[in-house]
């Protein structure tokens, strides 16, 4: 196997490449049956359902797709939940969700990565949490951080999703933030799940704010265009770690130069960390599952807001 051509096939593969083979895309199984008990509750409102929809990767990149489709786009994009759904409407998103609860491919684990499905939806959705939470401290965009945040882990399913196909057996070990597996996927394809991430994002034509980010989240500072969301996003993703993983030793905190373009203290991060899981306690109370494991004390039921 050579360094030019790690799979050792006739050309070389690209990020593009696992795009445009991409099957489908994983929604989380904890959501599905509530949203589609609120699609089929006329007495349900247009903003239960956006709560909902911003909490799952997969449903949340489907509906905007189909928002900024030739059809219901008359040439203007909408990048965010709530004008995705206003546009494409109540009986377009049933069927997406109807779509998703009957595809039994969108309840499974990451395998290449060992990640299982419920641990996705939760790095996925406090990553999330925590860019909208930075965002509302920096005066930057929450919807297009928080959906930045929400997809930030898109690379690893498209990638996934290929290997499962093309590459039975391997495995990409997470070794956690901030390198996860950055090294062994370079090693084996050449590339790195941002990058893949950030291709999947780009063709379907999401705008350099939330692309850049995605495709940059290792590296931040490198972002020359988007370099304040990337650091952004880079923050969240470390708080994101300490909340899934609060019995684990700490992940080294970010460098004082991505902390200074939040702009942030590492004296904070703590603080943001308890806000994060009082949010993702607060999303666990509105889909009905136990919260995941945080040092918070017993969990009461609480109201989601956003």
């Amino acid at each position: 196997m050579n360094a030019a051509n790690p799979l050792g096939s006739a050309s070389v593969l690209t990020p593009e490449d696992i795009v445009r083979d991409l099957k489908h895309l994983p929604s989380a199984p904890k959501v599905l049956p509530r949203l589609k008990q609120l699609l089929t509750d006329a007495n349900s409102s247009m903003s239960q359902i956006v709560s909902l929809i911003r909490l799952d990767p997969g449903i949340a990149a489907r509906v905007l797709q189909v928002s900024n489709s030739a059809y219901y786009s008359a040439g203007v994009r909408c990048f965010t939940v709530e004008e995705a759904v206003n546009r494409v409407g109540y009986e377009q998103v049933y069927q997406l969700v109807s779509y998703a609860v009957a595809s039994q491919v969108l309840v499974r684990p990451l395998e290449v990565y060992g990640i299982e499905a419920d641990d996705l939806w939760t790095l996925s959705v406090s990553c999330a949490l925590a860019s909208e939470i930075l965002a509302e401290r920096s005066g930057q965009d929450r919807d297009v951080a928080y959906t930045t945040g929400l997809l930030h882990l898109l690379g690893k399913v498209a990638i996934d999703d290929w290997a499962l196909r093309n590459r039975p057996g391997l495995e990409l070990a997470d070794e956690g933030f901030p390198r996860e597996a950055i090294e062994r996927e370079r090693a084996v394809l050449g590339f790195t799940q941002a990058e893949t991430g950030a291709a999947l994002l780009r063709s379907w034509a999401f705008p350099p704010s939330m692309c850049e980010p995605v495709r940059w989240q290792y590296a931040p500072r490198s972002c020359a265009s988007q370099t304040r969301m990337a650091c952004l996003l880079y923050c969240a993703k470390w708080i994101r770690s300490v909340v899934c993983a609060p019995n684990e030793e700490r992940p080294p905190v970010p460098a004082e130069a991505a902390l200074q373009m939040v702009p942030l203290r590492a004296s904070d991060l703590e603080g943001l960390v308890s806000r994060v899981e009082v949010r993702l306690r607060e999303v666990s109370s509105l889909l009905e599952v136990a919260a995941p494991e945080v040092r918070l004390g017993p969990r009461s039921p609480v109201e989601f807001r956003r």
